[in-house]
């Protein structure tokens, strides 16, 4: 009995405990599961109820609730008992093989007819989907925002307070009624790795919310701290909803042809880079040419302080690009790929018609550091179409080199940069 009482203080008391949206878990699953398929909640049968009202609290539970432990637990970390990845993201290729790892779990439960696993499984990573897009758990390194109260001092009432819980905690129902869950691959690799990019949207919506939450909580509007919490949630809840759909029909092996269709290609020009640390560019990814900035995604930057749109120069004229990126040169970009999903990379390489008309670029892309395909372009020249085999390869790296006298007008740009499967 003293050693159980010691044992429940240790685990109170943990310090690496990065607990998230707490009870709000309950409500964003909930919220999620209400838009599946009938045909799904059917296939989860009684599990489906178990999902939202036990599962989607297991990683937070591991040490109360040492039955189901284990459907938050890691071969690969045998000693970890809590798994603190499961809460706060650190790099793509670490965050990415757990998503991997999990989903792997629970579609080969559902195809072994173990759907009890399954729906463990799933409630895990619901919950990791759901406190990376939690407004507590956005700035990196200060998971208790003892700094950033630096930046925003507390009240008086506040000061003494941690703001971990209650920027997160809350009682409120979280409805996503008439989104329709989408599917995110017809495999594993490919379906994780789609999911890993809807949470980085996740989580920068949900960093829009933890400042508004901290001045409501500030000012004592418990209206305006609900009405922040949910625009969180409600993103939450929709990824939540595309992962579980996925997984239920990967573990079904049951998908539409019009789903299969549009996951042929995907245009990857908003997708952050490796380089691009939790989210966002740290300084020494900064480059000097053609100003001092870093890449931007939809837009170019005329003189590193006024967007402009994506434009190159085509053998049929001037074209507009929505999806793209502008960067600068010496500067690599790097992009995971999912194993054994794409053959082929395509992409509009060329300079901003006015603003690099007295450009010179090198455009060089490789495939695990090897190179694929290198072509030099100056500001006059029409853009080229790349095209490579980017089969077996696991990061693709774009970068650009000036190779003129005018430094000061390499504004180069990656238009459309496009995988494409077999």
């Amino acid at each position: 009995m003293r050693y159980q009482a010691r044992a429940l203080l240790f685990s109170l008391s943990l310090p690496t405990l990065a607990l998230g949206w707490g009870q709000p878990h309950h409500a964003i699953t909930r919220g999620a599961l209400e838009v599946l398929p009938a045909w799904q909640k059917d296939l989860l049968g009684a599990e489906f109820t178990q999902l939202g009202d036990s599962y989607c609290m297991i990683p937070d539970n591991v040490f109360s609730d040492k039955q189901n432990a284990r459907f938050a637990k890691m071969e690969s970390a045998p000693g970890e008992v809590y798994l603190k990845i499961l809460h706060l993201p650190t790099q793509q290729p670490e965050y990415l093989e757990v998503m991997r790892y999990f989903m792997d779990l629970a579609v080969k439960s559902l195809r072994d007819g173990r759907r009890g696993d399954a729906a463990r499984y799933i409630g895990t990573i619901c919950h990791q989907i759901e406190d990376y897009g939690s407004p507590s758990h956005t700035v990196p390194g200060d998971n208790m925002f003892t700094l950033l109260q630096q930046f925003l001092p507390p009240t008086e009432v506040m000061k003494d307070q941690l703001m971990h819980g209650p920027i997160e905690n809350g009682d409120f129902k979280v409805s996503i009624a008439g989104y329709s869950p989408k599917l995110l691959g017809t495999t594993v690799n490919e379906a994780s790795w789609r999911l890993m990019h809807r949470v980085h949207d996740e989580i920068l919506n949900a960093r829009s919310t933890t400042v508004p939450i901290i001045q409501s909580l500030y000012a004592g509007d418990q209206e305006s701290v609900v009405k922040h919490q949910l625009r969180a949630a409600t993103m939450d809840a929709q990824v939540v909803a595309d992962a579980v759909y996925t997984i239920l029909c990967l573990g079904s092996e049951k998908y539409s042809a019009e789903e299969k269709t549009s996951l042929q290609q995907v245009q990857f020009g908003s997708f952050f880079p490796l380089e691009a640390a939790s989210l966002y560019y740290p300084q020494q990814q900064f480059y000097s040419s053609p100003h001092w900035s870093h890449p931007r995604s939809g837009v170019i930057l005329a003189g590193g302080s006024k967007a402009m749109p994506l434009k190159l120069r085509l053998a049929s004229g001037e074209k507009e690009f929505a999806n793209g990126i502008s960067a600068g040169m010496g500067k690599t970009l790097t992009f995971l790929l999912p194993k054994e999903v794409y053959a082929r990379f395509t992409v509009l390489a060329g300079l901003h018609p006015e603003l690099g008309a007295k450009g010179r670029v090198e455009f060089a892309v490789s495939g695990d550091g090897k190179p694929l395909r290198t072509i030099t372009l100056n500001g006059t020249d029409p853009a080229t179409l790349i095209e490579c085999d980017v089969s077996g390869v696991s990061q693709l790296q774009l970068t650009l080199t000036s190779r003129g006298v005018d430094s000061k007008s390499n504004y180069a740009i990656w238009a459309e940069p496009t995988l494409l499967k077999p």
